[in-house]
């Protein structure tokens, strides 16, 4: 890539980011002057370091290499697969904390230690979550560890600890690669939803049921399209993107999903609607796959579905169960899981729905120190024998986007200081953190959970580093330039997702390893057409050569035809004009759609109108038709 087309890159990147100009968004009121002090954060980040560190190295003395620690026992004990699940769940919060020595260390180990050919039998779900995402997650951020201080710039050919073609190769990838792969038997079913079981060495398991949640079905499109953006393989994001079609296909005619289907059939086993136990996380990954892999058909099924959930759901600020098929309410039930959900309305823009749902969970906690896994909202009690709190993330996630959207307003953040304190005081022992078993009277389970470390802690370790590289918005510019033995690109584009278990993944490098193989394809390419055309015939054919990148091979490799190089010329000055006047009508466009003056016409286009001069992934689709705010896009890296 020449230092000319790239800085070209660079310039159509930045416009295409000029989001408040481009999307005419409204912005939220960040003039809130009760804001939480810098130092005071500090302070609170340090103490979410410290309970990393002691649930960490408790899991290291005392549980490795079984999968979970028990707090109380000080012991070590398998529970989804027995392979090391607490390690890889936090190895990418090694990174985020800045501990090159243990991941290093870490790394190494799982080398050389992790076997995933073994007969045992594992949930496909957790697998995908923890393991697979917990795998990316670290090797994408393996390269902040080895940046020199407020560098833009890495050539990972001279890093000792890099593969040569990361991020598009590495060990901790081929790992996850070997985890997919094993996955795979499980979704051989006649609708291409997987079974929820797994046997890693001989597949599904002789008499596994077909029954399976919603999420075990709609919560693989973000680590699967991950694999496949990496590695050039499409078939994990064409298996993955084959179960979200037909979970889309088997709703029902009231736009609602039940909790439980059978992968074989279709057929609904549980007809319980619901937005938390059982379901969540497929929502959750319409939103964020729609917008990793610029989709926007997942956006519009998840506005569908939100549609029909305010309708027959809603009640009070609270989300009540009901019929898939008759949206009659059945149950006045919230479930700890469903504290996602306000993260992802604020996400797509919803914020003041987001607050009043996270409001009323807070009084929840307020009530017990913590949540209970079922609560009653009718009776303002636990329903019975679901009183436990495992220490779940999911409304401090919730918290920390809306945190991030109100600029860190101190209502919030006094929240999230709750949450610490509670877990710190309730649950901490001399060997970990425990589960609490009855929220009433704070009685502890002997279990600390992987997703403690992996989500909890991160999330609040997050909240209270507000100048954290996972915080980098699209609009600071921050990109990364990235060199390997392939060429050169940006990463660290300020468009990190967070799967359901917490683990970041960087779109700008997915988009990194797209780009390398399309330069090594159409260099081939060229090869094979020089070899076919004389010298005479350059001229007149090169213009008939589709890609850019080919006419800039031909360009530097034959400087004596000037006449190439003037074409060439005249060819960059003809997009800049169309530029220009896509530019004029886009702002046209919004000066007239702020004044209410577009017409049904012009609504039709709309798509058109905003796709002009942005095809950079994660930028081509997104308008405010999807009311997403600007301050929304400019606070939360999620978003292009």
């Amino acid at each position: 890539m020449t230092n000319a087309y790239f800085k070209f890159l660079v310039i159509f990147i930045t416009l295409a980011f000029d989001l408040k100009r481009i999307f005419c968004f409204e912005q939220f009121d960040n003039n809130n002057s009760n804001k939480f002090q810098l130092n005071d954060l500090v302070n609170y980040k340090n103490r979410v370091k410290d309970m990393f560190y002691h649930a960490y190295d408790n899991y290291i003395y005392n549980a490795y290499p079984y999968d979970e620690l028990k707090p109380i026992s000080c012991k070590g004990f398998d529970t989804w697969g027995s392979y090391s699940l607490t390690l890889i769940d936090a190895l990418d919060m090694l990174i985020i904390l800045g501990n090159r020595t243990e991941f290093e260390r870490v790394s190494n180990l799982l080398e050389k230690t992790i076997s995933f050919d073994k007969d045992i039998n594992v949930s496909v779900f957790e697998t995908n979550i923890r393991i697979i995402g917990g795998l990316l997650s670290a090797h994408l951020l393996s390269y902040r560890l080895y940046l020199n201080e407020n560098s833009d710039e890495l050539d990972v050919t001279k890093v000792k600890n890099l593969d040569p073609e990361w991020p598009c190769n590495g060990p901790l990838l081929r790992l996850a690669i070997k985890a997919a792969d094993k996955l795979l038997p499980a979704f051989d079913t006649p609708t291409g939803m997987p079974y929820g079981t797994v046997n890693l060495k001989y597949g599904v398991p002789k008499g596994e049921t077909p029954v399976t949640c919603v999420a075990g079905v709609g919560t693989f499109l973000v680590e699967f399209s991950a694999l496949s953006r990496l590695t050039g393989d499409e078939k994990y994001e064409t298996i993955a993107m084959k179960a979200m079609d037909a979970l889309w296909k088997y709703r029902s005619s009231i736009d609602l999903v039940g909790n439980h289907i059978n992968t074989l059939t279709g057929q609904w086993t549980g007809a319980d609607a619901t937005i938390g136990s059982g379901v969540d996380s497929y929502f959750e990954y319409l939103v964020k796959a729609g917008i990793m892999l610029n989709k926007p058909e997942l956006i519009k099924q998840f506005r569908t579905f939100q549609r029909a959930i305010d309708k027959y759901l809603l009640y009070d600020n609270w989300f009540f169960w009901a019929n898939m098929n008759t949206g009659q309410k059945t149950l006045p039930l919230f479930s700890s899981l469903e504290a996602f959900y306000p993260g992802v309305l604020v996400l797509t823009g919803n914020l003041d729905q987001a607050l009043k749902l996270v409001e009323n969970y807070h009084s929840i906690w307020r009530q017990y120190g913590s949540l209970p896994e079922f609560f009653n909202i009718q009776t303002n009690t636990i329903h019975n024998n679901r009183e436990a709190y495992p220490l779940r993330p999911e409304l401090i996630e919730s918290l920390m986007y809306i945190i991030k959207a109100k600029n860190y307003d101190l209502k919030y953040v006094e929240m999230a200081i709750d949450y610490l304190e509670s877990i710190d005081r309730i649950s901490r022992l001399e060997c970990g953190f425990a589960t609490i078993k009855d929220v009433k009277d704070h009685q502890l389970d002997d279990r600390m959970e992987s997703f403690f470390l992996a989500e909890t802690l991160k999330y609040l370790y997050l909240i209270f580093d507000k100048n954290n590289f996972l915080h980098t918005d699209v609009s600071s510019n921050s990109f990364k330039l990235i060199q390997n033995n392939k060429g050169e690109c940006l990463i660290e584009t300020g468009l990190f997702f967070f799967n359901t278990e917490a683990h970041p993944i960087d779109g700008g490098s997915l988009e990194c390893c797209r780009l390398l193989r399309l330069k090594e394809k159409n260099n081939d390419e060229q090869l094979e057409i020089l070899e076919k055309l004389d010298i005479e015939n350059l001229i007149d054919r090169y213009v008939d050569l589709s890609t850019l990148e080919k006419n800039l091979f031909l360009i530097e490799n034959y400087d004596e035809h000037t006449s190439i190089k003037q074409d060439y010329e005249d060819y960059l000055k003809s997009i800049h004009l169309k530029e220009k006047i896509d530019e004029q009508k886009l702002e046209k466009y919004c000066r007239d759609k702020k004044e209410g003056k577009t017409t049904i016409d012009a609504q039709k286009k709309e798509l058109d109108i905003i796709q002009m001069g942005h095809n950079y992934p994660f930028s081509c689709y997104l308008n405010e038709s999807f009311n997403i705010f600007a301050s929304t896009l400019n606070n939360f890296n999620y978003f292009p």
